[in-house]
């Protein structure tokens, strides 16, 4: 369920006539007569939602003094939840981490790209929270922050790019590497950890998907045998079906959580 809130729609102003003394009292006795009432759910997200507005982000999301000062909004939140909030630093954060993405004016499709993105790994690290014993070490931390700095020409442009969004190196691996890390565990825990694909299917795949692909890519040269390229073929199949599963995951788990999407981008 998915649901945007723009005040301006919402929550216009209205004129109102003033009230005498006797109304204002009426309205307040009113008031305090609400005040022990269950309220209904959308009810208390809305409350939820004005406590966030009125209290500071938390520690993790604030720039350190040698990270570039950015202006932050909230962009969405998912299930009222505190690790459900979504901010545009987050989206920031994204593309800062993916090459050749414009940082300086960032581009309207990118950001709505890195949005859905950001909602989908936000929506599987929530169930990841459900299991403590896949928790990150710091070693796996360190082993993700290596591989990611080496996806970058350089360990300066990578650090540059950072500091264009003031994403700070502790908020790079307590918040993003950290949940980052978790997630992939949890992949591989709820999904890579069960898929097995057995010859036959493989033997199918090769035929049906490699051996074409392989043609198109490369006419007149001679497609490798099957033994050759078992193993390969056979991790592109695992792959293949954990993307599916995956996949099928996050559809679901969007269909079910609330996802409310507060400011426009």
């Amino acid at each position: 369920m998915e649901r945007i809130i723009q005040g301006s729609q919402e929550s216009g102003v209205r004129s109102q006539k003033p009230e005498s003394g006797r109304q204002k009292a009426e309205s307040r006795r009113q008031k305090v007569r609400g005040c022990g009432r269950f309220r209904p759910a959308r009810t208390r997200c809305l409350l939820f939602l004005c406590l966030l507005l009125c209290c500071p982000l938390p520690t993790a999301y604030c720039p350190l003094v040698h990270a570039q000062q950015v202006a932050d909004k909230m962009v969405a939140t998912i299930n009222a939840e505190e690790n459900g909030l979504i901010t545009y630093s987050d989206l920031l954060w994204q593309l800062a981490l993916e090459l050749d993405v414009p940082l300086d004016r960032p581009r309207r499709e990118d950001l709505q790209r890195a949005l859905q993105t950001v909602i989908d790994q936000r929506l599987i690290a929530l169930e990841a929270e459900k299991l403590p014993a896949i928790a990150p070490t710091d070693k796996e931390i360190n082993t993700a922050l290596t591989e990611l700095i080496q996806a970058f020409p350089s360990r300066a442009d990578f650090e540059q790019r950072l500091r264009r969004v003031g994403l700070t190196a502790e908020q790079l691996r307590e918040v993003v590497l950290r949940r980052r890390v978790a997630t992939e565990k949890y992949v591989n825990f709820r999904f890579r950890s069960f898929t097995f694909p057995i010859r036959q299917e493989v033997e199918a795949y090769y035929a049906d998907v490699y051996v074409p692909r392989e043609r198109r890519r490369a006419p007149g040269r001679i497609v490798p045998r099957l033994e050759e390229v078992f193993a390969d073929v056979e991790k592109e199949l695992t792959e293949s079906r954990v993307a599916s599963d995956i996949g099928a995951f996050i559809e679901s788990a969007r269909s079910s959580a609330a996802i409310v999407y507060l400011n426009s981008l």
